[in-house]
């Protein structure tokens, strides 16, 4: 079995990748600088990545690719500066690490804050995709370009493929049960995003396909659902909110104003849920 190192096990999309892994048959070596609460189905080494020895000698212990998940995962948990530096850090040494030590792929939490996170200042056009790439607007998503940044630079060194996925906001069914109060009431509670969101087992999901997809180099790609958090129309609520930013072309009624085309291209990338399954709407139907 390829033995792949999980990074960040602990959080939501790393025990969401351990499982799926495992599902898939692959020999997983979980690790994150804090036990997780519950059992992730194998043991998690600690390990703090901010320090350059015990990144090498967690990713020298067998590893054929690694899925780095370890990050802050979002602005204002932290201080700006130790955001940056932290983020940066840990990126950079699981980068040279990995191309030290020839491991033959890095999959890695990019994020959709790249694009122009949160929209205070209305995107240029929508769906927004790739191209609207970088607008970094804080330290957290400056983090994130600096990182895509380094991997095109040590896939370039080494020839050794990395695949940032740009995640959008990872949620799970616990969720979706508020989406009522603190979404659908007022959409501006949620246009930062464009009112996208990933559930976490397909953000799994996107893990594993990028570990397998025939890519070289570096390439990043927005990993969203196909569809918005809100029950009403995606084209409205861009008219509402966003008067200003033109459609590219024709949208269906709740689609995801974050492009996954390119994902879907490239990585094979097709989300499997939606939170329509556990949440009745009147708009957007009922769930199942």
């Amino acid at each position: 079995m390829t033995r792949i190192c999980v990074t960040g096990a602990s959080g939501r999309a790393g025990r969401a990748t351990v499982a799926e892994l495992l599902a898939h048959g692959y020999d997983v070596l979980a690790t994150d600088v804090a036990l997780p609460s519950a059992d992730l189905g194998v043991p998690v080494l600690r390990a703090d990545l901010t320090d350059y020895g015990q990144t090498v000698e967690v990713l020298g212990d067998d590893v054929e690719a690694v899925v780095h998940l370890a990050n802050i995962p979002a602005p204002g948990l932290r201080p700006p500066v130790t955001t940056f530096t932290a983020n940066t850090a840990m990126n950079y040494h699981v980068f040279d690490a990995a191309t030290r030590l020839g491991l033959r792929r890095v999959v890695w939490a990019s994020s959709e804050t790249t694009l122009g996170l949160p929209f205070d200042t209305p995107p240029r056009y929508a769906p927004v995709d790739e191209d609207h790439y970088p607008y970094p607007t804080t330290s957290y998503a400056l983090s994130k370009v600096t990182g895509e940044t380094l991997a095109e630079q040590f896939a370039a060194w080494s020839g050794i493929p990395f695949v940032g996925l740009r995640f959008s906001n990872i949620l799970g069914p616990d969720e979706y049960a508020l989406f009522p109060e603190r979404a659908w009431k007022d959409p501006q509670q949620r246009k930062w995003n464009l009112w996208g969101y990933i559930d976490q087992r397909d953000a799994a999901m996107a893990c594993r396909l990028a570990l397998e997809a025939d890519v070289e180099g570096s390439g990043a790609y927005i990993i969203a659902a196909a569809d918005t958090v809100m029950d009403r129309p995606s084209a409205d609520l861009l008219r509402e909110v966003y008067p200003d930013t033109p459609l590219t072309r024709d949208i269906g009624e709740y689609d995801t104003l974050l492009a996954i085309d390119r994902a879907r291209e490239v990585l094979g990338f097709t989300p499997r849920h939606s939170w329509r399954r556990h949440v009745s709407s009147p708009a957007a139907g009922p769930a199942g």
